[in-house]
């Protein structure tokens, strides 16, 4: 499945240009006009109610003052913030470092009942130990980040695995089998990281499964993902970090984790793949 950042965030930003369109209209304004009582060439306004170009904050005060309607500034702002964060760029999620970034997603989490997550390249977050979140978190700030707060990051993510022993809660893990042989910090650190997937997936409330390397599998992998109950889809991409919550997208990407896991073993010959992993790095 290719992943733009995406229909969900573009929808978004049209029902912003929408609003703003509808302002200028019952002002009896034309993009021309509203575009010269605010002081920008002609193809600004309309670049923004097209949705081809983002407003600012300071647009949008000046579109609202322009059309009279000051009243509506901060709602549309709000709704501003809301486009912006459905793609947020790596560097701007982690500017002041990674612990924010790890203590920021904490309240979605506790929020969400159901947990799926798929993983084509890492052992996912949620049941990584501290070991391989280190080694994971110290590749990350080396090639992205100024700010080393390593220690404190990894911190933020073994504290938010609370939710995994917590409430009523359920989780399907998928993981492709190169996964257990992939891994940043040696071959003892992720020894340590598949003896815990083997404890991980004794849990009541786990499902583990193991996506094996296969000549003739019905479907490639796709990128990693999180779906958090119905509601909300989250992927990590090279660039940025995407939040989906348009239904049929959600959609798309529950149909993909049950034909993924429809392909997984679970279970015993799970935990074969697993020891086998262990075994060979031994």
């Amino acid at each position: 499945m290719a992943v733009s950042p995406s229909s969900s965030a573009q929808q978004a930003r049209q029902v912003l240009a929408s609003r703003l369109t509808e302002l200028c209209r019952d002002a009896g304004l034309t993009g021309l006009g509203i575009a010269r009582l605010c002081g920008w060439h002609p193809s600004k306004s309309s670049r923004i109610m097209n949705a081809r170009t983002p407003p600012s904050a300071d647009d949008i005060r000046a579109w609202c003052q322009a059309c009279g309607t000051e009243d509506q500034t901060e709602d549309l702002i709000a709704l501003l913030r809301t486009v912006e964060g459905m793609w947020v760029s790596w560097r701007r999620m982690e500017r002041s470092g990674l612990k924010q970034a790890q203590e920021a997603r904490l309240p979605l989490y506790q929020r969400t009942r159901r947990f799926r997550c798929y993983s084509s390249w890492l052992v996912p977050g949620l049941i990584q130990t501290r070991g391989y979140t280190e080694s994971v978190l110290r590749s990350v700030q080396r090639r992205r980040v100024e700010v080393d707060d390593v220690a404190e990051a990894v911190t933020a993510r073994m504290e938010r695995q609370a939710v995994l022993h917590e409430g009523s809660r359920r989780f399907a893990f998928l993981i492709e089998e190169s996964v257990l042989r992939n891994g940043l910090g040696g071959a003892d650190v992720l020894i340590g990281q598949l003896g815990h997937l083997l404890m991980v997936g004794s849990l009541p409330s786990v499902s583990l499964g193991i996506v094996p390397d296969r000549p003739d599998r019905p479907r490639m992998p796709v990128e990693g993902f999180w779906i958090f109950d119905a509601a909300q889809v989250n992927v990590e991409l090279v660039s940025g970090y995407l939040t989906i919550t348009q239904p049929s997208e959600v959609g798309a990407y529950a149909d993909t984790f049950a034909e993924l896991a429809g392909m997984a073993v679970y279970g015993p010959d799970a935990r074969s793949l697993i020891t086998s992993a262990i075994n060979s790095l031994g």
